[in-house]
């Protein structure tokens, strides 16, 4: 049977905002690699260079919540319009730096419009397409998610050997400009929804409760680990005002800046919790893998990062696959396939030594990769079962909340435990060893709980009917 053609409007969308998109899922891991050259050139110490990357995703997160009112307000083009000229600004700025202080304040300027970006471009997709359209268009934007984060050294690594620092933001123009412009061309205009109130107390809670919970996980790789007083105290901080923004959400309801009933639907729930997991699993290892190259294996930055190219292409390759999988079988299916996929191919480097074979290791990366991409398709889809068109944004938010937080829960503890296990063994093998048996152990904790989703629905994506319950949709997707 001859699979339907993508709707022309949903497909054009998709297109427009994965080109403008792209800069901002590199952008979150190409600079990683100069920070060393950044050090040098600018004539700053390591702490304060460290916020080069650090400013970055504290401002990802300050505006993440408040993508939604924005998008009430401008609409989504123009919003995506926007926030992609922020984030271009912020680029040319940043290649023009002159010492370390202008760099950091540049990368705020870039975080600030990637941050918009980033649920946008979900909320995008899932409010232009309907039915199997969703999970064919979510695998085209799904997949740079997950190789972004693979690539992103990899390039930085090619660009700093063939230039300056400087290069690894002026890459970024080409892509934004032709962003612009086909996002001009080729989104449909909608206009602003109604004038909704912007929720102040609960901006005042959640964007500070993220900024202290992001700044908290970022400090916990430095000397002292979770017994720091600057990882406690923020920790402690944002765990207090997130409970408080739960606590005000569900008394303000869809008044809230963001709605957590959306909460409410099975499918978003375990959606958002296996994304919190698998974002931990994904970033906590692209922590931990270049490290065992490097101090295990003898490999320089750039080697290092060649070496995780297996595991690109298989990410890549996934995506067909995962669209034909979840055509044939529910997303609780493919999930799990995904994240045992996932767990296997992670532990043969838990038996690794400095001797291992390179060339097996290069097949178990490209499992890995193949595994994390069938993973993070279904995830994207099935999160916005049941839910209706104003809640998609919502959605949007949390889901993204879930991957930026799981992400740096993974650095923060897989950081720790490589570190602790060193001091305890004596052996950086064995500590290698112990890291990635917890990074097993977080995957086969994705896997119990990939159980809870949607195992019925062979279209995990069908949209609401007008007037019908979110609840009760999400009932019958079970």
């Amino acid at each position: 049977m001859a699979t339907a053609p993508i709707d022309r409007t949903a497909l054009r969308t998709a297109i427009a905002v994965l080109v403008g998109g792209i800069t901002v899922i590199l952008d979150s891991t190409i600079v990683s690699v100069a920070l060393h050259d950044l050090q040098a050139d600018l004539g700053a110490d390591v702490s304060t260079i460290q916020w080069v990357s650090t400013a970055y995703l504290l401002a990802l997160g300050v505006v993440i919540p408040v993508v939604g009112w924005l998008q009430g307000r401008l609409g989504a083009k123009r919003l995506w319009l926007v926030a992609l000229t922020v984030f271009l600004l912020g680029s040319v700025l940043c290649s023009f730096a002159w010492d370390a202080g202008s760099l950091i304040g540049f990368r705020v300027l870039q975080g600030l419009g990637g941050g918009a970006m980033m649920p946008l471009m979900t909320t995008m997709i899932m409010q232009s397409a309907s039915g199997p359209d969703r999970a064919r268009l979510m695998s085209t934007v799904a997949l740079p998610a997950a190789v972004g984060p693979i690539l992103g050294p990899v390039i930085g690594g090619l660009i700093l050997g063939a230039g300056d620092w400087r290069w690894l933001f002026l890459v970024n123009v080409p892509l934004c400009l032709a962003g612009l412009v086909l996002a001009w061309r080729l989104i449909p205009a909608d206009a602003p929804a109604r004038r909704i109130r912007l929720d102040v107390i609960g901006l005042a809670l959640l964007s500070p409760a993220l900024v202290a919970l992001l700044w908290g996980l970022s400090n916990v790789s430095r000397d002292g680990g979770f017994g720091r007083a600057d990882v406690l105290v923020p920790i402690a901080g944002g765990a207090v005002l997130l409970a408080a923004f739960v606590l005000w959400a569900r008394r303000r309801g869809g008044g809230a800046l963001v709605d957590l009933e959306v909460l409410r639907s099975r499918p978003t729930w375990a959606a958002t919790a296996l994304l919190f997991l698998s974002g931990g699993a994904l970033y906590g290892a692209m922590i931990i893998l270049p490290l065992y190259w490097q101090q295990l294996r003898g490999f320089d930055a750039l080697g290092a990062g060649l070496l995780l190219i297996p595991q690109g292409v298989g990410s890549l390759l996934s995506r067909t696959i995962a669209v034909r999988l979840l055509e044939r079988l529910s997303a609780r299916a493919v999930a799990l396939l995904g994240f045992v996929m996932v767990a296997a191919a992670t532990v043969p480097f838990a038996f690794t030594d400095a001797h291992t074979p390179i060339w097996w290791l290069l097949v178990a990366l490209f499992v890995r990769g193949l595994g994390l991409g069938v993973v993070f398709i279904p995830l994207m889809t099935v999160a916005f079962v049941g839910l209706e068109q104003s809640q998609v944004p919502h959605a949007s938010i949390v889901t993204r909340i879930a991957q930026q937080i799981g992400g740096s829960v993974g650095v923060a503890l897989l950081a720790v435990i490589l570190a602790s296990s060193a001091d305890a063994t004596g052996s950086a093998a064995k500590a290698f060893d112990i890291t990635f048996w917890w990074t097993v152990g977080f995957t086969a904790t994705a896997i119990l709980l990939s159980f809870v989703l949607p195992g019925r629905s062979k279209t995990p994506a069908q949209p609401l009917e007008p007037g019908r319950p979110a609840t009760a949709a999400a009932g019958s997707a079970r």
